[in-house]
């Protein structure tokens, strides 16, 4: 068992005498840390200490170093310090508890999703406008979500099968619809995963689950 942790934030007590590897959530360093964290075959289960910056998008981006690697084999124990939407999709504990639960918990094979650049998305994802509303359509799997203009489309992970939904927002009774991927095709239109927005509009962009589970420590 290894320890990625993120830079500046304490390693909780149940984790003491474990290899603890620090990283950010940048490419460079998140490629180099999750290598070093599995480069020993031995390493069946990695912990990983997120800081209050993201915290998903930190484990989102260990999961997807994993995944690259083709290691999705190894075991994924999430430390949030604050409740996420990643800790409310998969039921966990967060800080001490989630530390606990690291060392002793089982895993789950649960269904992985990414989008088409490799990013995977733990907590929640989102298209919008630019600067506002967006001209185009969503579709998830063969169902269409909305054809014509819309101001955002939230996606978020399930534990079960198929893996994934999609939903308008609204301020009530929001109609989530499950599939295996979700797919929105207009004009400028800007993708946000687990909290960090992407730099540029795209004019496609498909969050789907991935052909391989991940094994997520749950309780």
């Amino acid at each position: 068992m290894t320890v990625i942790c993120a830079l500046d934030v304490p390693v909780p007590d149940a984790l003491d005498g474990l290899v603890v590897i620090r990283a950010e959530n940048s490419r460079d360093s998140m490629r180099a840390g999750v290598a070093k964290a599995v480069a020993d075959a031995a390493v069946t289960r990695v912990v990983v200490v997120a800081g209050p910056d993201h915290p998903d998008a930190f484990l989102g981006a260990v999961v997807a170093r994993l995944m690259i690697a083709e290691a999705l084999g190894v075991e994924v124990a999430y430390v949030a310090p604050q409740a996420t939407p990643g800790t409310e999709v998969y039921g966990l504990p967060v800080d001490a508890a989630a530390a606990e639960l690291a060392v002793s918990g089982t895993a789950a094979s649960l269904p992985l999703i990414r989008d088409d650049a490799a990013v995977v998305v733990i907590g929640e994802a989102s298209h919008t406008g630019e600067n506002g509303s967006f001209t185009g359509e969503t579709i998830v799997d063969s169902e269409r979500l909305f054809l014509g203009e819309a101001k955002t489309v939230l996606i978020r992970p399930t534990r079960d099968e198929p893996g994934v939904e999609g939903a308008l927002r609204k301020r009530f009774r929001q109609k989530w619809v499950a599939g295996r991927a979700v797919q929105t095709g207009g004009i400028d239109v800007v993708v946000e995963r687990d909290g960090i927005r992407a730099p540029r509009p795209v004019h496609r962009s498909t969050i789907y689950r991935h052909h391989e589970d991940w094994k997520l420590v749950s309780p």
